[in-house]
């Protein structure tokens, strides 16, 4: 449990407007009205932590993204401009900061509690083979939502991932990691096409469009994140992305060459090169998952094949766009919300959320609750 000095509190305008609201809670930039308990999660670099915290004067238990500015790799003005264009956006689908603010040498974001974490939390903590069809429809309605409200303002995401999709305890559904977004509208103007590469993107590359990867002049625009939002939807229906354990050049040459990856299941393992097969075997033998076998034991719908095969088109002209997405096939047989579907579609993951510790008060009791959820890997990325 760490609780800060007041001293060396700074927050970003003035203290009026720096206030956050969390239903009738008025949650203020200063340090001392806050606990931080046990770490739930890192961010993209080792200077992030995800603190589970508590507002000492109302009691509420929220989450507290601490970065450690000073040994940051990204400079302090990225971080500056991602508080401003989060509060900026008011969207239920995008990740709310409520309150920001500097301590000392550490940058302080109050989040609401996002109980199961990540999307990539949930699948290395129980589903490591990929999540159910229906799960990923819901979360993927959601993030649409949040893309197509992002692009309709001219704001490209540059970085869609399943690390980057924050689900509630109550199975809301949220895109965060506006850290790398990029502007289309530039002194009154929308550029058609933007040639701006994303700084510190290493991490993206297997999510990252062929257009923004080669870096030429025919530049990129909003769709580049409907191929990440490709890729995610692979991600998520596998457990883990492709391209993974393929040296960094050969990704690079299989994507500007138009390589799509496939689905596995039933209708697809038997398109497997005899490469693949050899590289398959080399993982059994190292332990991994028979994906083969996986693969024949399971199939996923002809839309939800279409909708990830027209996300990862070459030609970013020929892809979708966020709004005509929303429309798919894939999503006509969702007819409920996110909140009310996923809680079930995850079980048996237990998420931290307020219910399990409305009544737990101290610190030794609040670290107890989380360390007894065994299901949850607390040492997994939870990205903003």
């Amino acid at each position: 449990m760490k609780v800060a000095s007041k001293s060396g509190s700074q927050s970003f305008g003035s203290q009026e407007s720096n206030n956050g609201r969390f239903g009738d809670i008025v949650l203020q930039p200063d340090t001392t009205k806050y606990k931080l308990h046990a770490v739930i999660g890192k961010g993209s670099f080792e200077n992030v932590t995800v603190h589970l915290a508590q507002h000492i004067p109302s009691g509420q238990k929220i989450a507290i993204k601490c970065i450690d500015i000073e040994n940051s790799p990204v400079e302090f003005n990225i971080f500056q401009d991602e508080v401003i264009l989060c509060r900026q956006m008011c969207h239920e689908n995008i990740a709310k900061y409520l309150c920001t603010f500097v301590n000392n040498n550490e940058l302080w974001s109050v989040m609401p509690l996002l109980g199961y974490g990540s999307a990539r939390d949930v699948l290395h903590a129980y589903f490591k083979t990929g999540l159910p069809e229906t799960a990923i429809a819901y979360i993927l309605r959601d993030v649409l939502n949040a893309l197509e409200y992002l692009h309709h303002r001219g704001i490209i995401h540059r970085s869609v991932r399943a690390s980057h999709i924050l689900i509630g305890g109550n199975g809301s559904v949220c895109l965060s990691g506006l850290r790398k977004v990029y502007h289309m509208f530039h002194h009154g103007r929308k550029w058609n096409q933007v040639h701006n590469y994303p700084e510190a993107c290493s991490a993206d590359l297997q999510w990252l469009s062929p257009e923004i990867l080669e870096q030429n002049l025919s530049g990129y625009d909003t769709k580049s994140d409907i191929y990440s939002l490709g890729i995610t939807s692979w991600e998520l229906a596998n457990g883990y992305p492709p391209f993974e354990d393929m040296p960094v050049t050969q990704m690079l040459l299989e994507k500007v060459n138009g390589t799509k990856p496939m689905l596995l299941d039933c209708t697809t393992i038997s398109d497997l090169t005899g490469e693949e097969h050899a590289q398959h075997n080399a993982e059994l033998e190292n332990g991994g998952i028979d994906i083969v076998a996986l693969a024949k034991a399971r199939k996923f719908s002809s839309h939800f094949h279409s909708l990830i095969d027209r996300c990862l088109e070459k030609n970013p002209k020929c892809r979708p766009s966020a709004e005509g997405l929303l429309s798919d096939p894939m999503f006509k047989h969702l007819k409920k919300r996110s909140s009310e579907a996923l809680p079930n579609l995850l079980q048996p993951l237990t998420p931290i959320n307020l219910a399990n510790l409305a009544n737990v008060s101290d610190d030794k009791a609040v670290d107890s609750v989380i360390n007894s959820m065994e299901q949850m890997d607390v040492t997994e990325e939870w990205s903003f």
